[in-house]
């Protein structure tokens, strides 16, 4: 009988992806994943380990004997860019900043290093796009020069390395992570390998010597995060820096926060300067008039948990064409083509004809419902041509059966409205508790928002199917209203009904 020869197995090959750094036994086209396109690649056979326990850094203790001082968020210097990373940085955190070019992510950045810095806590800034000369000019110009803060110029890791374990800082600023590259590892710098290893580096760096950590990254012409998403999971905070490069706001969003809430926002302005934070960022966003003029509603949006004040414009013309324009900007088109379709359908308002424009003041996005209700009362007084109260705000979700609907934070929005010297408020039922000495008007449906016009409310309350005697002569042109006659006909509630 022949002897059995034992056969081994050749190692499979696997697969994996270098977008997300998934493993997949078999190649793929799409990433189930992060399903990125493309992205699966043979890396070998997959090894066979067995880990052997091994010296522990530290033993295990209870949570409650640990030491919760050490991580003690010190502040950046920077109030709104502490507002939010929930009270400033924490000794060992790794934070990304993320945001289109020319968004001022590196006016922001050099103007923390220069005022975080101190000589307990010196402050290392590493620049790998520009030279160390412009970085001084720019320096310069938004008055953030320190003696405590040091300026390299190095594309290459281990120099970076080589630079922390000279300069030994409490805080390091990497402009930019794809731009930094290993010499250990083949590929160009912002390669999906090289950002992982640059970023596994300086975190392993950033936790063995509780240094804080700011890392610039790019995005992509989606707007996501350039290279792996991995990077994302690796570090403790992401924050993307958003803002219109033709406009001075600008907002820092918590994505990703470790140490605090994601909800909260930052609100900065650049000018020639340099870069401010704005504690009070409402005035952006209101234009200051002697008096008030027909197509604008103020209303109170909620940039995650903090209210703004904005104002909303419309515009309507006699349109020259078959199909007339819809044109926005700040706001959703999708979004205002619904809102036209209401206040025709259900507020009476005679829009087919008609070129509409609508835009926001200031540069400000909106994108919540809460602004609909201004929108729709600012597209009615266009139409009729008559002004709406200066001091009134408007908040409310408008539906396509033209109900006006609750939003969230509606007693933040009113206290904030109130601060700022607004004294009437349209809200949806049920507002809860109301500042005391503002008046609140609440409306069920479009139409009932609409009677605050005093063209409208007048046009309500004629009688349906009545004809006229004869045909109406020619008038002069009505005068604008003043503010305190668009109130009449209100029926406010008290603030002590409604504790």
């Amino acid at each position: 009988m022949a002897a059995r020869t034992k056969t081994t197995a050749k190692p499979r090959p696997a697969y994996r992806c270098t977008e997300c750094g998934n493993q997949l036994p078999k190649w793929v086209g799409r990433c189930p994943e992060c399903n990125a396109w493309g992205t699966v690649e043979e890396y070998g056979a997959v090894p066979i380990r067995t880990t052997a326990a091994g010296p522990v850094s530290a033993p295990a203790r209870p949570i409650g004997q640990v030491d919760g001082q050490v991580a003690t968020a010190r502040s950046t210097g920077v109030p709104e860019l502490d507002r939010v990373l929930g009270g400033g940085l924490v000794p060992g955190a790794v934070v990304l900043l993320a945001g289109e070019p020319g968004v001022g992510k590196s006016t922001l950045l050099l103007d923390v290093a220069a005022k975080a810095a101190t000589a307990q806590h010196r402050t290392l800034y590493v620049t790998g796009e520009e030279s160390a000369g412009q970085v001084r000019l720019r320096a310069d110009r938004i008055n953030a020069l320190s003696e405590h803060l040091y300026l390299a110029a190095e594309s290459d890791l281990g120099a970076v390395l080589g630079h922390i374990e000279a300069v030994n800082p409490g805080l390091l600023i990497l402009d930019s992570v794809q731009t930094i590259a290993s010499a250990e590892l083949d590929g160009a710098p912002g390669g999906p390998a090289q950002v992982r290893e640059v970023a596994g580096a300086l975190i392993r760096a950033s936790k063995e010597r509780g240094m804080a950590t700011l890392l610039v990254g790019h995005v992509t012409k989606d707007g996501q995060i350039a290279g792996p998403r991995l990077l994302e999971h690796l570090v403790d905070v992401v924050l993307s820096f958003e803002g219109d490069r033709h406009a001075r706001l600008r907002i820092i969003r918590g994505v990703k926060n470790r140490y605090g809430a994601t909800d909260e926002v930052g609100c900065f302005e650049l000018h020639d300067e340099g870069i401010e934070g704005l504690a009070d960022p409402s005035g952006l966003f209101l234009t200051r008039r002697d008096k008030p003029v027909p197509g604008t509603c103020l209303t109170v949006t909620l940039e995650g948990k903090r209210p703004l004040v904005a104002e909303v414009q419309a515009l309507m013309v006699d349109s020259q064409i078959p199909s007339p324009r819809r044109t926005t900007s700040g706001l959703e088109s999708p979004r205002i083509a619904m809102i036209l379709a209401v206040v025709e359908r259900h507020g009476g308002v005679k829009l087919g004809k008609q070129d509409i424009y609508t835009a926001t003041v200031g540069g400000v996005k909106l994108s919540e419902p809460s602004a609909d209700l201004a929108i729709a009362l600012a597209v009615a007084s266009s139409s009729s041509d008559t002004p709406l109260p200066s001091n009134l705000v408007a908040i409310g979700e408008v539906g396509l059966a033209g109900e006006v609907r609750r939003v969230t934070g509606v007693q933040r929005r009113l206290a904030e409205a109130h601060r700022l010297g607004f004294t009437h408020a349209l809200v949806p039922p049920d507002p809860g508790k109301v500042p005391a000495g503002m008046k609140v008007v609440e409306v069920s449906d479009i139409g009932e928002a609409l009677r605050a016009i005093p063209g409208r409310r007048r046009a309500a309350a004629k009688p349906k199917g009545e004809a006229p005697s004869a045909p109406p002569a020619p008038r002069a042109p009505r005068p604008v209203a003043h503010p305190e006659e668009l109130m009449e006909g209100w029926e406010p509630v008290d603030s002590d009904e409604l504790r």
